[in-house]
């Protein structure tokens, strides 16, 4: 009985309540539905060329979260060959899938003084990039209130492409070498099933 309380505490911590699953899985296939129907660059037809990875809530994690005090900055290259600038706002571990993963938390130096400046950015690659998914790598957004007594909720299945993946002329961040992950990340958006044009 004990054991089975013990297993139950963790996958409350984990993925939170077993009985929720099915409520977080009809959450995440509406938030899949607004991301393809508000999508800025695919458009009419082509929104059937999405794919995503089968929505698996061991993918969705809650981190520890460590406050970085950048007030220099560094440039992170872009798919175009130029730079933007961006401070690093934090970093979070957690295990995932017995695991232990680190990543970085970025602020846009160019939104801090906007209606955006509580966006941040956690560009990534891992194990499935240029395969199962984008080469160049996907994207989570977050924001500052998302992050609650040094903890935040990291989740993988709502991982989306840069425009990169989809069209040409765009100015897409590449994640940096530190974000770089040794483990398959197979949640969220696919490589788009249509070629890049």
């Amino acid at each position: 009985m004990k054991l089975f309380i013990i297993i139950c505490f963790a996958a409350f911590f984990t993925i939170g309540p077993l009985f929720s699953q099915p409520v977080y899985i009809k959450n995440l296939k509406a938030f899949r539905s607004g991301y393809i129907l508000q999508h800025e660059v695919v458009k009419g037809k082509d929104k059937n060329y999405f794919r995503f990875f089968a929505v698996d809530s061991t993918y969705k994690v809650n981190a520890a979260f460590e406050k970085i005090f950048d007030t220099t900055g560094f440039t992170m290259k872009t798919s175009a060959g130029t730079t933007k600038h961006y401070y690093k706002y934090g970093k979070v571990n957690f295990m995932l899938h017995d695991t232990a993963v680190q990543l970085f938390i970025y602020q846009s130096k160019a939104l801090i003084y906007t209606s955006y400046k509580d966006y941040l950015f956690i560009p990534f690659t891992d194990l499935t990039s240029g395969d199962a998914s984008y080469g160049g790598g996907r994207y989570l957004d977050l924001v500052i209130n998302d992050i609650k007594n040094q903890q935040v909720v990291i989740d993988f299945n709502k991982a989306y492409n840069p425009y990169c993946a989809y069209a040409t002329g765009f100015y897409c961040p590449i994640p940096p070498q530190e974000n770089t992950l040794t483990v398959a990340i197979k949640a969220g958006e696919k490589t788009f099933a249509k070629p890049m044009h």
